[in-house]
């Protein structure tokens, strides 16, 4: 039990840390806020696909790889349907879409933060999962490799929500609540144990096609709407990147 709080904490932890780095972006310029956007959308890209995607198909055989296929459309077609229903979660931000001077960004805003929240439970299953069998020397690296990510996923969503004009107290508890989120995915992951094992690879690839819809479908749009898409090019490329060395020097 020792063990699953430690992990727990530390996701959460590091969830939390990140936002609080994220609020040294707070009133960027316009072109700046775009490149940090871009750099955003480079680590969902990578977290999407690299911790997401990619271990859901390294857990099926080839005959069940459909599987994982299914749960990225899903994903996909969940955050479709969110879009519609997006005007009647304003109450999230504390912002009314009818007075707000930009109704497209703020839902932008939304289906952004929502992807994020959204895989933060399977990842903390998985997390959850490999804590169950503590005979397996990767428990720790699981969430030592989830931690990490949370770093800079916890930084991405501060500087949209402080753009939109979210207040700053808001703005830090949204980012706990997504913490938190990661935090009941432990639990319930440990919990489960074996039996979750048969699900998460639909529930990472779930989440891995909401947080690409998310990208592809607003995010890349945006920051290629105002002029600045070639600095928002390079770093999202740099957010990449990020992500595949910072897998690489710490062997996730």
């Amino acid at each position: 039990m020792t063990q699953v709080w430690i992990s727990a904490a530390g996701l959460c932890g590091a969830s939390i840390f990140g936002a609080i780095l994220g609020f040294l972006f707070k009133e960027l310029p316009r072109k700046w806020n775009d490149t940090v956007l871009g750099y955003c959308a480079g680590v969902m890209l990578a977290a999407s696909t690299l911790g997401l995607i990619v271990p859901a198909f390294d857990m099926c055989g080839a005959g069940s790889c459909w599987v994982v296929v299914a749960g990225v459309m899903g994903g996909a077609l969940f955050l479709n349907v969110l879009d519609l229903v997006t005007p009647h979660m304003h109450h999230i931000t504390g912002l009314s879409p009818e007075e707000h001077t930009s109704n497209k960004r703020l839902k932008n805003i939304l289906l952004f933060v929502m992807a994020i929240a959204i895989h933060k439970l399977p990842e903390g299953i998985a997390a959850g999962v490999s804590l169950s069998d503590m005979s397996d020397g990767t428990s720790w690296t699981v969430s030592f490799g989830i931690a990490l990510q949370n770093v800079p996923e916890g930084m991405v969503i501060i500087a949209p929500l402080l753009v939109a004009g979210v207040t700053r107290l808001r703005t830090f508890a949204i980012s706990v609540a997504i913490g938190l989120l990661e935090v009941a995915g432990v639990w319930l992951g440990f919990a489960l144990g074996s039996v979750s094992e048969v699900f998460l690879p639909v529930m990472l690839g779930f989440a891995g096609g909401a947080m690409l819809y998310v990208t592809s479908d607003e995010m890349i749009p945006e920051v290629h709407a105002n002029g600045c898409q070639k600095q928002a090019t390079y770093a999202l490329l740099l957010g990449f990147m990020t992500m595949i060395v910072l897998e690489k020097i710490f062997d996730l």
